[in-house]
């Protein structure tokens, strides 16, 4: 069984901004499948080509992600190997991505919870560009939409981030993922 999570804030007000893009690429991903819920997070079981997934959009809010991911962590006995984190980074431009295991943080909150819950970093990333504000505005900037063009450039690989993720579901390693996918823009 794989785990794959979508980070971002529940609520109509953090739709479709940049601190929600993990959200945004699983909703894409799952085309209006209707979700469960618990206490934890929004949640979609699936099989994909055989192989059973649960796609899960934490509703602990960005800082507390960590619980939501340990809740189902523990749950389903997972091995950190079967997880997949999908979020924003402002260390990448808009339009770009990159795959990343046992790396820090970065600074990025939901991240740092779930690094400090599961008591590890071993988890792969799929790590997605939103570019540094011009202003330093970091807070008010990752709760903002995207421009058209900014989203335009993030539709183009929406392919890729599937392919990503069937491919991470159907059994490749974290490292053949990053050499198949990373510098690939």
């Amino acid at each position: 069984m794989k785990l794959i999570i979508g980070l971002g804030n529940p609520g109509s007000d953090y739709d479709k901004t940049r601190h929600n893009i993990g959200f945004n690429i699983l909703d894409e991903l799952t085309n209006g499948q209707k979700w469960s819920k618990n206490d934890y997070a929004e949640y979609l079981k699936a099989d994909v080509d055989s192989q059973k997934v649960i796609f899960i959009k934490p509703l602990t809010f960005m800082n507390l992600s960590g619980n939501a991911v340990k809740y189902f962590f523990n749950y389903y006995k997972l091995n950190i190997e079967d997880i997949l984190i999908i979020h924003d980074d402002l260390d990448i431009e808009v339009g770009s991505f990159k795959l990343k295991i046992d790396s820090s943080s970065g600074g990025h909150n939901g991240i740092e919870s779930i690094i400090n819950t599961l008591k590890t970093d071993a988890f792969l990333r799929l790590k997605i560009g939103i570019s540094k504000p011009k202003n330093g505005d970091t807070v008010n900037y990752v709760l903002k939409k995207f421009s058209k063009s900014d989203q335009e450039k993030i539709n183009k690989h929406q392919e890729t981030f599937k392919n990503i993720i069937i491919d991470f579901i159907t059994g490749e390693t974290a490292e053949n993922l990053m050499n198949k996918y990373n510098g690939k823009i």
